[in-house]
């Protein structure tokens, strides 16, 4: 038995229509409503045992989304999300019940060459409607985009190889699977799928030995630190945490930032490895700090990180001129728990800086925060007085300043509160 008919269902699969002449912000909210209801009743079908009804409404609302898209602003995300759901399902109806296999297998591969770029297709989610044959299709029509593709084809060339990366990751044969992955070796990316590949394979050592070579051909950026942590990653499992403590060392030694400083504390942590490592870091960062201000605020982010508060407040005083403001705001900050005698004059400063930020939108709010934090310096000293006639010359100094000065009524300096 039906959960509904199809008439219904065909109704909210037109609804998908989008012309192309309608401002691109109207009615978004009512076009993911639609999709979204597309989606969960075919759902309903697949579950009821009626996934055959469900493959051609969800292949045509596919369509039409994709096309509409095209028309409409989806900068939100949530159409994208919409029609992602739409894939999902269409995929799931044909595992339950597979369409014509080259009809499918074609659809996907336009879908990819010939599409906006968008939707994703994952060919595992297909896999399991495809079966071997269709899968051989789909490797059949991708080699026939591949000899018709033109070298300076950006796109095509992209979604070749994309759809053969895919068919190699499914057939399930590793060696051919890093032997494609491996034709195009143009970032750190592209070797950590691999290391991942040979990973997933139970082949540790080839995957050390890839993502060397990795850091070897890219050694900095964003990529370069994600290969690295599966470098590390698979030293630690094989045995061999002195080798993955070196990795981080290393790395800190070429680039000492507080962002390598807490990967190296990590895994020293993890291994056991002795704390000389940390002090011969310390050392590195001290040393760079004093010929090259620019390290100057990574030194004192490191020394922090490793709880050597009084150091940094040290160093951080001695040239504090060099100090940038985000930096003044914590050292006094930890200062004021421990010496809080120390940091009045500091923070008056920093009050002070920040009253004459005219680039600073929230520069009262970050006043008033400062202020409160002198407060309990005071406090803490037994010189609340102080602090009170340091509020009155405050006020007469920014008389001219109804906006701050209201919201120093607001928060309620006065004694005892």
């Amino acid at each position: 038995m039906r959960v509904q008919g199809d008439s219904e269902l065909t109704v909210l699969v037109d609804r998908l229509r989008r012309d192309r002449r309608r401002d691109p912000y109207s009615g978004q909210d009512s076009y993911s409503r639609t999709a979204r209801e597309v989606a969960d009743r075919c759902e309903k079908l697949i579950d009821v045992g009626e996934a055959s009804v469900a493959v051609p409404l969800l292949r045509k609302a596919v369509d039409r989304m994709t096309g509409a898209l095209m028309y409409m602003d989806s900068s939100s995300g949530v159409l994208g999300n919409d029609l992602a759901y739409l894939m999902e399902v269409y995929a799931r109806a044909c595992r339950a019940a597979p369409p014509r296999l080259a009809g499918l297998a074609a659809w996907l591969v336009k879908l990819v060459c010939d599409g906006p770029g968008w939707p994703d297709v994952v060919l595992r989610e297909w896999a399991p409607a495809l079966g071997p044959k269709g899968l051989a299709e789909v490797a059949r029509l991708v080699d026939e985009r591949a000899a018709e593709t033109e070298p300076d084809d950006w796109h095509r060339q992209w979604a070749v190889r994309y759809l053969r990366e895919q068919i190699v990751e499914v057939s399930g044969d590793v060696d051919r699977h890093v032997q494609v992955l491996a034709e195009r070796l143009v970032s750190a990316d592209q070797y950590g799928r691999i290391v991942t590949v040979l990973g997933q394979a139970q082949r540790p050592a080839e995957a050390i030995d890839w993502a060397r070579r990795g850091l070897a051909a890219h050694p900095s950026g964003y990529q370069a630190v994600a290969l690295r942590d599966l470098l590390v990653r698979l030293l630690i499992e094989t045995g061999e945490p002195e080798a993955a403590v070196a990795e981080r060392r290393t790395a800190f030694d070429v680039q000492p930032t507080i962002d390598n400083f807490r990967s190296l504390l990590a895994t020293v942590a993890e291994t056991d490895q002795d704390a000389a490592h940390t002090e011969r870091a310390l050392t590195v960062v001290r040393e760079r700090a004093a010929g090259q201000a620019g390290y100057l605020l990574h030194l004192i982010d490191v020394l922090i990180l490793a709880g050597r508060d009084n150091e940094a407040w040290c160093t951080g005083l001695a040239r504090w001129d060099e100090v940038p403001a985000r930096q003044r705001v914590e050292l006094v900050e930890l200062r004021r728990r421990t010496h809080p005698a120390e940091v009045c004059e500091p923070y008056q400063a920093l009050i002070d800086a920040q009253l004459l930020d005219s680039y600073d939108k929230r520069r009262y709010d970050r006043a008033i925060t400062l202020l409160r934090n002198l407060r309990e310096a005071y406090v803490a000293t037994g010189e609340v007085t102080r602090f009170e006639a340091y509020l009155e010359a405050l006020r007469a100094e920014h008389r001219r300043r109804p906006t701050f000065l209201a919201k120093l009524d607001a928060a309620r300096f006065q004694s005892g509160r």
